[in-house]
């Protein structure tokens, strides 16, 4: 699969258009000197121009979602309890523990229900879209860890030749995936919602809502952290007592308008994510 614009994370870095602003029908003039510099004192690069390196880093982090593999159906046999295609429904507690526990920092052992399937899927997608993936050791971990044993070698060959040191040269990493010093890599992933769109037999399929972080931190950085959106895909099959991952689509949006908010220097970047931890979700 190619890694094209409709796979993923968002380049652009600039603001909403200047047509509209905050829907008053009024027009809004950039005009030239600071204005036209970036959060970390950079020129400030065109709307489109943006869809660069930082973008195709955007789509290897979530490569996971572009393997080819051949979709596994599943049997015609009765279905996980409670399991049914329905619309979005409120996160709320439901008096049952989500997760049993962890795997390697990932919450496992996932209820064999339509809210097991959907808290699998958010936690799998916050995984699968950290910086973990880009050093070795701790992607083969994520891999096995969120996949169907059934796909993860294959899955770890594509994965370890799209994640090249040639690769993460490019990007701004060393060899082992860590950032220069002096730089901090951001790779997060935050679901907004969830919602099952097909169940049959063991397999489910959920799509997650998702919002990313992507970029270097640094003083000197050409690719600053920027904020991406897009739709993530999962089919999931139970095996092993638990859901797991059999196949992945993505794709751009739903992207809603940009605020106003000041984009924060990179120091502060820095600092938030090394000072705010994520998150276990779950329905």
């Amino acid at each position: 699969m190619s890694l094209g614009d409709d796979h993923g994370y968002r380049g652009d870095t600039g603001g909403r258009g200047d047509d509209d602003f905050g829907g008053t029908g009024q027009t809004r003039t950039r005009l030239p000197g600071a204005a036209d510099t970036d959060a970390y004192g950079a020129p400030r690069r065109q709307p489109r121009g943006s869809r660069s390196l930082i973008a195709v880093v955007g789509v290897i982090v979530l490569l996971i979602a572009a393997i080819a593999f051949a979709n596994r159906g599943g049997d015609d046999s009765d279905s996980p309890a409670g399991a049914k295609p329905g619309g979005a429904d409120p996160t709320a507690a439901t008096g049952v523990k989500p997760v049993k526990g962890k795997s390697g920092g990932i919450p496992t052992g996932y209820a064999r229900d339509e809210q097991g399937a959907q808290s699998a899927a958010a936690n799998y997608a916050v995984a699968l879209g950290s910086d973990g993936m880009f050093a070795p050791a701790s992607r083969r971990e994520i891999v096995r860890t969120v996949h169907d044993p059934a796909v993860t070698d294959t899955l770890l060959k594509s994965l370890d030749k799209a994640y090249s040191a040639g690769f993460l040269k490019t990007v701004g990493l060393d060899e082992d995936g860590t950032a220069p010093t002096g730089f901090t890599f951001v790779s997060r992933t935050i679901p907004v919602g969830t919602s099952v769109t097909e169940q049959k037999g063991d397999t489910v399929t959920v799509e997650v809502w998702c919002t990313g972080l992507i970029g270097l931190a640094g003083e000197s950085s050409v690719n600053p952290v920027t904020e991406n959106w897009f739709t993530l895909t999962q089919k999931l099959t139970w095996v092993d007592d638990d859901w797991k991952i059999v196949s992945s689509t993505q794709k751009e949006g739903p992207t809603p308008v940009y605020g106003d908010n000041r984009a924060s220097t990179s120091d502060e970047i820095a600092s938030a994510v090394a000072g705010y931890g994520g998150f276990t979700y779950a329905r």
